[in-house]
């Protein structure tokens, strides 16, 4: 759509149509918004919800060893995805920037931004997989590229050199939305390129007017492809590098192997204490509420709609 009106987007990317919708909304309530980014923080309730699931997570995962099965997917329904969730949002909300005080340079001695990252890092764990690369290194890109498939398909994330993921969030909203631009990972086995994307592969399977079948499909899909992760951690913890990201610099795969030693080496505590049952929570805890019929999958759907824009009439594009 194109128009030279001030108030009617041309069709330009999604990361660009929310940049031009927040301009206009600091032009129409600056007032009241600025104050509130300058100044808000949920400092004490954040880092205090943090700390509690955090050690809710970890004392869960202990319990788990002398439940059964059945009994650790139950836990981990609830309260074992809400806890995760919240360990998410709130280190989503230290990312940018709302969580510590904005009126503090330093806390109890530590530069905001050493605080920050030591947060993000430790704040994400125990986990099966965790949250902390995609969070580090694909997160905020997500809003500067979102929409945009020169920039952030699936072949171009994992064949970037770049340090940063193009746009983080297309690794896992593959498994539930068709986007643009070339598929990734590829692999050269005998002599051959092979490119193999388990995330397009459970999307191809969907059909229209068969929401069941969708479902399980994006279920399969996505708890499979997380199980991987959690084996291609202990393979960096290893190695000391993530071979799904070949191109990317030293500082990056060096960055993979301190979080994924720490990571496994938290999990390898737990199971030594509690036995497999305590990775089958964490697991089960940060997968669950991704998927349907968990009431918070909704939250995908609702953030990543494409209603019509009342101005335009145009597709307002997905966040």
């Amino acid at each position: 759509r194109s128009n030279d009106s001030d108030d009617v987007v041309p069709a330009i990317t999604a990361a660009k149509w929310h940049k031009h919708r927040r301009r206009r909304m600091l032009q129409k309530y600056g007032d009241e918004i600025g104050p509130l980014e300058r100044e808000s923080d949920s400092q004490t309730l954040g880092l205090s919800l943090l700390l509690l699931s955090n050690l809710s997570l970890f004392g869960l995962s202990l319990l788990s060893g002398r439940l059964s099965p059945l009994q650790v997917a139950l836990l981990a329904l609830f309260p074992g995805s809400m806890f995760s969730l919240w360990t998410l949002q709130i280190l989503h909300d230290l990312l940018h920037g709302s969580l510590l005080s904005k009126r503090r340079k330093e806390f109890l001695g530590m530069k905001r931004s050493n605080l920050q990252d030591f947060l993000l890092f430790w704040g994400s764990m125990p986990s099966a997989f965790g949250y902390y690369l995609y969070l580090k290194y694909g997160h905020l890109t997500h809003h500067r590229s979102l929409g945009d498939e020169r920039s952030a398909s699936l072949k171009q994330l994992f064949e970037s050199d770049q340090k940063d993921f193009e746009d983080g969030d297309v690794l896992f909203v593959a498994h539930r939305m068709k986007l643009k631009g070339e598929v990734g990972p590829t692999f050269t086995i005998g002599g051959r390129d092979v490119t193999m994307s388990i995330s397009k592969t459970g999307f191809d399977a969907w059909k229209d007017g068969r929401p069941v079948r969708n479902a399980l499909a994006f279920a399969a899909s996505f708890m499979y492809e997380r199980f991987m992760l959690t084996i291609n951690d202990v393979v960096v913890a290893i190695t000391g590098r993530n071979y799904f990201f070949p191109n990317k610099p030293r500082q990056f795969h060096a960055e993979c192997a301190r979080y994924c030693r720490c990571a496994v080496a938290v999990r390898g505590t737990l199971c030594a204490l509690a036995g497999w049952k305590s990775l089958l929570f964490l697991y089960l805890s940060e997968t669950l509420w991704s998927i349907p019929p968990h009431p918070a999958c909704a939250m995908f759907v609702t953030n990543h709609g494409s209603n019509a824009d009342p101005e335009s009439g145009g597709c307002v594009p997905s966040s």
